[in-house]
């Protein structure tokens, strides 16, 4: 206790500002992660190592204890290869993403595409024809926009029943909707994902697609099944499932919609985490309402 007092006694301001900054690095860091396998991966390893050590200590293993002091160095070298899929996909998110501020549409036009594409899935889904539309941000999507086929029209929901017509040639494919609120591209191929972490393992590629764009940038997609008809929301890698109309309007809202401006400009996993926390708020008082 004494030495805890006398560490505090001798603190500077120079040095609260540096472990200040050191913390809001990790914290970051770990921000970034959350919700990738590096997380279990993370997880795993420190339970072996932690395991270890205690062992070592506990009955006094010299030569584990040398083990484990010699292998720090390569441990540390092998963090970055063992971590790499995560560690790049961190990277593309800092490069793709705007730094000085949102890069969105004007409200009223964002809100006129909430509409037309809330009117568009609630056909699809009666319908049960397949759909993926992606709705940019801030990060770049110019490199997938080019696989598919540039129309460069108006948002409207004829328009996208009538790209997701099963029987177009465009129909196979997702539809990119560009942060200046117009169809940029139709019939695009998109990253499938690599995780394993998905709600439904059953999961087509469809939605596979939608999570892999979400998890390169901040893309926000909207998909209809193909098979059972349910809409679906993937966003920052994850998914949220079995959506009525209602709730997707109130999600896009909440992701893309006009309260969204104040928020854009900080991280995107902070942004991401306020959306969903209104969107959680704006469910439950809905229920009531009906209650």
């Amino acid at each position: 206790m004494e030495q805890i007092l006398l560490i505090l006694e001798s603190l500077e301001l120079r040095d609260v500002v540096d472990i200040g900054i050191v913390t809001l690095l990790i914290y970051s860091i770990t921000f970034m992660f959350r919700g990738t396998q590096a997380v279990a991966l993370f997880r795993g390893i420190a339970l072996v190592v932690i395991g270890t050590i205690s062992v070592a200590a506990l009955f006094q293993l010299e030569a584990v204890s040398w083990l484990l002091t010699n292998s720090l160095t390569a441990f540390v070298i092998a963090i970055p290869v063992i971590f790499q899929p995560e560690i790049r996909s961190v990277l593309e998110r800092l490069g793709r993403g705007s730094v000085f501020g949102s890069r969105l549409a004007p409200q009223e036009m964002r809100v006129a595409v909430i509409s037309e594409i809330c009117a568009a899935v609630e056909k699809l889904s009666a319908r049960r024809h397949g759909a993926l539309i992606v709705l940019q941000r801030n990060s770049s999507l110019q490199e997938y926009i080019r696989t598919g086929i540039q129309l460069d029209g108006i948002v409207t929901s004829d328009l996208l029943a009538t790209v997701f017509w099963p029987k177009t040639e465009l129909h196979d494919g997702a539809v990119i909707i560009s942060n200046s609120g117009r169809v940029a591209s139709a019939s695009s191929v998109l990253p499938i994902t690599a995780s394993r972490n998905l709600p439904d393992p059953n999961l087509g590629t469809r939605h596979r697609a939608a999570v892999g764009i979400s998890e390169v940038g901040d893309a926000l997609c909207v998909i209809v099944s193909e098979e059972t008809g349910k809409i679906s929301v993937a966003n920052s890698g994850r998914m949220i499932l079995d959506l009525d109309s209602q709730r997707l309007r109130l999600i896009l809202n909440a992701y893309y919609g006009p309260s969204v401006e104040a928020t854009l400009r900080g991280s995107g996993r902070l942004r991401d985490m306020l959306a969903e926390l209104r969107v959680r708020v704006q469910v439950l008082s809905n229920q009531q309402a009906r209650g």
